[in-house]
């Protein structure tokens, strides 16, 4: 228990996540290749992207940085989301 609580406070835990949603894009990407079907898009690049920047606030924030550091991290994945809302919008269009 006392392992996970410092994963958590060092912010080590998010580095985690973030390995874990790059191996998954990275599979998602290799499966869509082995079936003939194009699953890695830009939308679900996009979509990965606006969620590490959302994971990095949290180890920024979990780190005690400067605080400018979590309000970068936050634009980030605003951009993102509002990158792949295009993408799809003009997709569908």
């Amino acid at each position: 228990m006392e392992m996970l609580q410092q994963l958590v406070a060092s912010g080590r835990i998010v580095d985690i996540m973030i390995a874990f949603v790059i191996l998954e894009t990275f599979a998602l990407g290799l499966i869509g290749r082995a079936v003939g079907r194009r699953l890695l898009t830009r939308a679900l690049l996009l979509n990965t992207g606006a969620g590490v920047s959302l994971m990095l606030a949290l180890k920024v924030a979990l780190s005690g940085t400067w605080w400018g550091w979590i309000v970068a991290c936050v634009i980030a994945a605003l951009c993102f989301h509002l990158f792949e809302l295009a993408a799809r919008w003009y997709q569908t269009s």
